[in-house]
């Protein structure tokens, strides 16, 4: 087999040009192979005439009047000795059970292959032609057709004896007919003519365009598409007919099927066969000798083309020029062209050669892509057709890519098909690798290891990084943060970073990753250390995944230098395991770390380290004064003594302020606001926070002969202190800056209050107005009193038992019920009874409102 596909390729690149090859890239759309076996040794011999083809086996005819029959490799089955001329015609039904043949000598024979009973008859002229009905074998009537000089009709009538009728004569010899169903379509030297063997009728006449053409030389090529459509092709020309049903109002004497010509146009070359392939043509042409259109030594070679008609004209899809053997002698009349409608196999036959010639299949596919070094389309078509394809393996397909690509010196894309390619197979990964190695690209492949459930030995993984930590330190940190630490001999690896340490003691690269590897040996405490000395990011979380705190108790120092927020953030999060004591302790000769500690544990919790807040009050001093004041004002546990000694030692005067004011002495704070800050605003924003009439005098006191305090205080005095109070303290004829403006400020504000209270006033007469209104339609509404309320005093039913009976019951609009006895004596106020429960809580809404008398 591997032979005949060799010969087949050889035989395809004979017949493709070479000129048109360099120029184009298309994929050839067939493939090509002489038929040989018993064919090569029948054609050494004798030459071909004719061959028909069944699915089932093939059937040549040769010029010294031979039939045989073939297999579909071209192994002889079958020989009959027909006569001694040229064989013109062998026909088939479908069956392939009964054969038609017709020779130069006027012998026509019918007969079945199993059984030599049939037909045998000897005419007086040459018979060029011969057609069996499709259903041969089937039909009781047994029919097949002749043709000569005229068309016969032969048919076997009941009494066994053949029938003979004259369907065409008069116009030349008859050159070639095909059977259809119940069609005949026949070509003389006039045109083609369609006979319908049902209604007995013919129904066309295509005539021939070019008339110039000798019918014998260029003879017609018919063929069936299918049981409607007939292709005709004739020296240039070829037409497409499709016949018709007509209406049956058009009939009157005309037949009832028509023909219409769907599509016609003319092509470069001479036809000497068609076939159909799909909804597209192929066709055999012919090339003349002094054609312009070839070269020299091509010229007459036959070329086989797919071609896609149009209405109007055709589309040319490919076309191959075929080397026969001895295509330099043919004419278009020695071609043929024959096809196979199960398969889509099509046989150019000639004198001395026979080529099959069949659609590429994916298997040819990728041979053309593999050959056009295409190889990335070919192992996609692979893997897309895995299941169709028979000569090819999606992995050495693969594999050859690779090697490509290596030979190119594309290494990246090399390595990164190696994990497609490869897949699972760990020998093909390891030789690989190694050729990587022998190539000095490593590197390329290393990031594609596999590395998951399917591993190479340790071994391999080793050798990688021990060629990094050579080479390329960077690319030997990313390889440790990538791979797991199970692919390798950690201690291994570590042993050669600490051997390249001894060189380069000061190499981050290499300390981070040895850091790392100590990682993975579940060495944290070694781990880090470096990560401290090397202020490395990770420390944080290399202490909180693998709970370090045991370890870092006594670097804590080391933290805070490293990271004071994530340090206290750390420490604080974990205080069940580093202690608040111990931390202070540990940062007791940094106070300025001590304080962003302290300062933080503060702002979470006022409370925790209460204890500490003495401490805070120096370090805030020293190193935060903006927070000071706020962390006075939220602390409940520092002395104040310590702090206003430190705060006075400092001359810190808004701390000292608020200490001497929180410690009761407002005056002497208001003394410091109006000499150390000389600010009247925060004098008065003080006194008004204290709200105490003898610092506000002392504040007028102070600012009497002071003219821009005093206008100061006209500005925002009105509201707390009256203003006439401070103006008749004011000495006649002092300047006071903006007076006018001041005195204008305080009558504006007066009146506002004026309105202010008049409003309020008229608001709350309003809602009072409708309180008592609601009170009193309140109280006005009747109360139910049934069996089930109670005395509130004696705790019996508040209605007797016979109510028919005279009895007293008082209803307050508290809703308390009473017997009139059980009431004690009106109160002081003669005709006002009150509810004994609800007098002792307020007085009014208890007041007796119903007296319930029978």
């Amino acid at each position: 087999m591997a032979e005949v596909e060799e010969q087949g390729r050889k035989l395809s690149e004979e017949s493709t040009d070479e000129s048109e090859e360099e120029d184009t890239e298309e994929e050839p759309k067939l493939k090509y192979e002489r038929l040989t076996n018993g064919v090569t040794e029948i054609l050494q011999k004798d030459a071909a005439s004719c061959m028909t083809v069944h699915d089932k086996f093939l059937a040549l005819g040769t010029h010294f009047g031979k039939v045989f029959l073939l297999d579909i490799q071209g192994n002889v089955t079958q020989k009959f000795e027909i006569s001694s001329v040229k064989i013109n015609q062998i026909s088939l039904d479908e069956s392939g059970d009964h054969v038609g043949i017709c020779s130069e000598d006027g012998k026509v024979q019918v007969f079945g292959l199993y059984t030599r009973e049939g037909f045998h008859e000897n005419f007086d002229c040459p018979i060029k032609v011969v057609a069996l009905h499709p259903q041969f074998s089937k039909s009781n009537n047994k029919q097949f057709v002749t043709g000569g000089n005229k068309l016969l009709l032969y048919e076997r009538n009941w009494l066994n004896r053949w029938k003979t009728s004259v369907l065409h004569e008069g116009e030349g010899n008859i050159t070639s007919v095909k059977w259809r169903g119940n069609l005949i379509a026949w070509a003389n030297n006039v045109g083609v003519k369609i006979y319908d063997i049902g209604s007995k009728q013919r129904i066309t006449n295509v005539l021939r365009d070019n008339t110039s053409l000798r019918p014998d030389m260029y003879p017609c090529s018919l063929c069936w598409k299918d049981n409607t459509t007939l292709i005709i092709g004739w020296g240039c020309s070829v037409k497409i007919c499709a016949v018709k049903e007509r209406d049956p109002t058009e009939m009157r004497d005309l037949p009832s099927r028509y023909v219409e010509i769907v599509s016609a146009f003319e092509t470069e070359f001479f036809i000497s066969g068609l076939a159909p392939l799909a909804d597209q043509l192929v066709t055999l042409y012919y090339v003349k000798e002094n054609s312009d259109h070839m070269e020299e030594e091509f010229r007459t070679r036959p070329r086989l083309d797919i071609i896609q008609p149009l209405p109007e004209g055709c589309e040319e899809i490919s076309s191959d020029a075929l080397t026969v053997r001895n295509f330099q002698e043919n004419q278009c009349r020695d071609y043929r062209l024959e096809h196979s409608e199960g398969e889509s196999l099509f046989y150019i036959i000639s004198p001395k050669d026979i080529v099959v010639a069949k659609e590429r299949d994916q298997d040819d596919h990728i041979d053309w892509l593999l050959e056009k070094k295409k190889y990335e389309e070919a192992l996609m078509a692979a893997e897309i057709s895995f299941k169709n394809i028979k000569r090819h393996d999606v992995q050495k397909i693969g594999m050859a890519y690779i090697n490509h690509l290596v030979e190119k010196g594309d290494y990246d894309t090399a390595a990164r098909k190696c994990q497609k390619v490869l897949g699972k197979n760990m020998d093909l990964w390891e030789n690989e690798v190694y050729r990587f190695k022998t190539i000095g690209q490593l590197k390329a492949i290393s990031q594609y290891l596999p590395r998951g459930d399917l591993r190479l030995r340790p071994a391999i993984y080793e050798m990688i990084l021990h060629d990094f930590l050579k080479t390329d330190y960077e690319g030997f940190a990313t390889l440790i943060r990538e791979w797991p630490g199970e692919l390798y001999n950690n201690m291994a690896i570590v042993q050669a970073v600490n051997e390249h340490l001894k060189k380069d003691p000061t190499n981050s690269i290499l300390l981070t990753t040895l850091a790392e590897l100590y990682t993975y040996d579940q060495r944290y405490d070694r781990a880090l250390e470096i990560y401290l000395r090397l202020r490395h990011k990770d420390v944080y979380q290399l202490i909180h995944k693998h709970n370090l705190f045991s370890s870092i108790k006594d670097k804590i120092v080391l933290l805070m230098d490293f990271d004071k927020e994530k340090a206290v953030d750390m420490l604080l999060d974990n205080e069940d395991k580093i202690s608040m004591d111990k931390v202070v302790e540990e940062l007791k000769d940094r106070p300025e770390l001590l304080h962003v500690y302290l300062h933080k544990l503060f702002k979470r919790d006022h409370h925790k380290g209460q204890k500490y807040h003495e401490r805070q009050i120096s370090l805030y001093a020293e190193f935060d004064r903006p927070n000071l004041l706020p962390f006075l004002r939220e602390s409940m546990h520092c002395p104040l003594e310590k702090a206003l000694e430190i705060c006075q030692q400092r001359h810190f005067v808004e701390e000292t302020v608020f200490l001497l004011s929180r410690m009761g002495n407002c005056r002497r704070a208001l003394q410091m606001i109006m000499e150390e800050l000389a600010n009247v605003d925060k004098a008065i924003e003080f006194a008004k926070e204290q709200d105490d009439r003898e610092l506000w005098e002392d504040l007028i006191s102070y600012s009497i002969d002071k003219p821009p305090f005093i206008t100061g205080l006209l500005n925002n005095i009105g509201t707390h202190v009256d203003p006439i109070l401070l103006i008749h303290r004011i000495k006649e004829g002092m300047e006071i800056p903006n007076l006018r403006d001041s005195l204008v400020k305080i009558l504006h504000d007066y009146n506002l209050q004026i309105l202010l209270r008049e409003g309020c006033k008229k608001i709350l007469v309003a809602d009072s107005l409708s309180l008592l209104q609601r009170m009193h339609r309140t109280q006005k509404k009747g109360v139910r009193v049934d069996e089930e309320n109670i005395c509130e005093s004696c705790h019996t039913p508040i209605l007797p038992s016979d109510t028919a009976q005279a009895f007293g019951v008082v209803v307050f609009h508290c809703r308390h019920m009473f017997h009139k006895e059980c009431l004690p004596s009106p109160g002081s106020i003669p005709g006002i009874q009150y509810c004994n429960i609800c007098s002792a809580k307020r007085r009014g809404p208890g007041s007796g409102i119903l007296e319930m008398k029978k």
